[in-house]
């Protein structure tokens, strides 16, 4: 199975990381599929507006909605989750290389979101890098029955284990 995942450890750290992995495969001529997440930070406030990059060149989708100061709520929108995930799966129907989901989160945990996305490309041998939470691995490991392997949360590291998967030289 071609499914790996990374875990950063601070606020955003995995989203960064991914952004750079992405940067770093799309000059290696590699198709890219899924999404990479964008932060934006607010400055009144300590959340971000977050922000997904469907791969390899857009649409570029806001995932997060304003639930005005005093909210606790989850602040994703599940509408615009799901508008990412199908654009994803355009892409990856059209062909490609390497598959980046930005995050397997409560929802992939839930059974929505990128899950079907992940399981085609893993179906058409496609190998898959998951950005992942502490929170999330137990439903992650279920999920892939405990067989992806964890990368060390740096872009070399990720950009060689994919170079492997794929045949490119990614260093």
């Amino acid at each position: 199975m071609k499914l790996a995942y990374t875990m950063a450890p601070g606020r955003g750290d995995t989203d960064a990381l991914l952004q750079t992995v992405a940067r770093g495969l799309q000059p290696l001529g590699l198709a890219l599929a899924g999404t990479v997440q964008i932060n934006t930070e607010l400055a009144d406030q300590d959340r971000c507006d977050m922000d997904v990059l469907v791969l390899p060149d857009g649409p570029t989708i806001r995932i997060s909605q304003s639930l005005g100061p005093n909210s606790q709520g989850c602040r994703l929108n599940p509408d615009a989750l799901e508008q990412s995930v199908q654009a994803s799966q355009i892409q990856l129907a059209k062909g490609a290389d390497v598959v980046l989901i930005n995050k397997f989160g409560k929802h992939e945990a839930d059974g929505r979101g990128f899950r079907d996305v992940i399981a085609e490309a893993l179906a058409q041998d496609i190998p898959v890098v998951v950005g992942l939470n502490p929170n999330n691995k137990p439903a992650f490991d279920t999920f892939c029955d405990g067989q992806a392997i964890q990368l060390d949360a740096n872009a070399e590291a990720i950009l060689e284990w994919v170079g492997t998967q794929t045949g490119a030289d990614a260093l």
